[in-house]
């Protein structure tokens, strides 16, 4: 049977102020009266029942989780004593899910993404689905027909097409770094370039097979860790046995280098939510360009990204192109040119003894 596993490991902290170690973006709303956790969860409970919804999370965030998903059981969440990227989490999901249901295929999603229609999202995941079940071996991924030159997505490269049932998927010839503007832009006029949008569906055997193969420190852990399953031997033994595993995403653990990866063309619009910039992209903006969520009064004020709490003036004069964020204890002023500035600023925050703020 399909079950979702919901990585919900971000920091989030591109969107500090407002997101914080305690409440990372996934926890946060972006033009919805749902988080973007909630909504990840809504798309995929119309695809199972609740009980085959899995979220795995860090220590700091698994109370907040049970709040947002109150359908979810103590045993639904999955919590990692420490970061360690997404093939430790995909395996500790992996393994938790075959203890359950050895036929188990999986649906992983990322928490704190945007995608739309979730009809649209419904429908490719039922196609990949019927794929794997056709091919036990395979290992399915997501790709967004890109739709500007992006620089800061990896992207997929379609070899030769195969149809199942009436669905065309496509062999992964490479997997492309993050490229600089030119290449972007090459890659977004050929149609046989795919952003990588880090969704997934595989058999859970499958993915430990391909985990064992070529991350066998990762596949040792876990089966230290199936063991005790159940017990109460099990917080210890985690505790004991992820902070060893190597931390490395499933992408260059396994994705890199299997054989069978294929790449399902997206039928819906997806976006990552990655910084402060993806707000313009989300939201409308005004006549001057300025993307507001909050109270805000401007003259002379043009580009800006400005998101204020709901008792908050933010009152401008003035200024153009910069991003201001305000919360009750933290105001953002920064150059929309230089976001990424942002994150040498949360450090520096750090470094000099404001935690409290973060």
């Amino acid at each position: 049977m399909l079950h979702t596993v919901i990585m919900a490991g971000g920091s989030g902290s591109r969107f500090w102020p407002q997101s914080r170690r305690a409440l990372p973006k996934q926890f946060l709303h972006f033009g919805s009266t749902r988080t973007l956790i909630q909504e990840t969860a809504d798309r995929c409970l119309s695809l199972i029942s609740p009980h085959r919804l899995w979220v795995v999370t860090g220590a700091a965030h698994s109370k907040e989780t049970s709040r947002q998903l109150p359908e979810l059981l103590p045993s639904q969440i999955l919590v990692e004593p420490c970061a360690r990227n997404t093939a430790p989490c995909i395996a500790l999901a992996a393994i938790r899910l075959l203890s359950a249901d050895p036929e188990a295929i999986m649906l992983v999603v990322p928490a704190d993404h945007i995608i739309s229609p979730p009809e649209a999202f419904q429908d490719a995941v039922n196609r990949a689905v019927k794929f794997v079940e056709s091919q036990p071996e395979a290992l399915v991924l997501f790709g967004v027909p890109p739709n500007f030159p992006s620089t800061g997505f990896g992207y997929i490269q379609r070899g030769e097409s195969c149809a199942s049932d009436g669905t065309t998927l496509y062999k992964v010839q490479a997997f492309k770094e993050k490229p600089n503007q030119l290449t972007a832009a090459r890659y977004t006029a050929c149609d046989e370039y795919y952003w990588n949008c880090g969704i997934f569906v595989w058999r859970a055997d499958a993915i430990m097979k391909a985990i064992a193969e070529f991350e066998p420190e990762i596949f040792q852990g876990c089966e230290r860790l199936k063991r005790v399953a159940g017990t109460a031997q099990w917080d210890a033994a985690l505790a004991e046995e992820f902070p060893a595993m190597p931390s490395i995403s499933i992408d260059y653990a396994v994705l890199e280098k299997a054989q069978s990866v294929y790449v399902l063309p997206a039928p819906f619009q997806w976006d990552d939510v990655g910084s402060w910039q993806a707000l313009p992209r989300l939201l409308s903006h005004d006549s001057d360009g300025n993307t507001v969520a909050g109270i805000h009064c401007g003259q002379e004020t043009s580009g800006c990204i400005i998101r204020g709490t709901e008792d908050h003036l933010i009152a401008t004069f003035g200024v153009k192109d910069l991003i201001i964020v305000h919360t009750p204890t933290a105001t953002l002023v920064a150059d929309r040119r230089n976001e990424n500035s942002i994150k040498e600023l949360t450090a520096e925050i750090e470094r000099r003894g404001l935690q409290a703020y973060l």
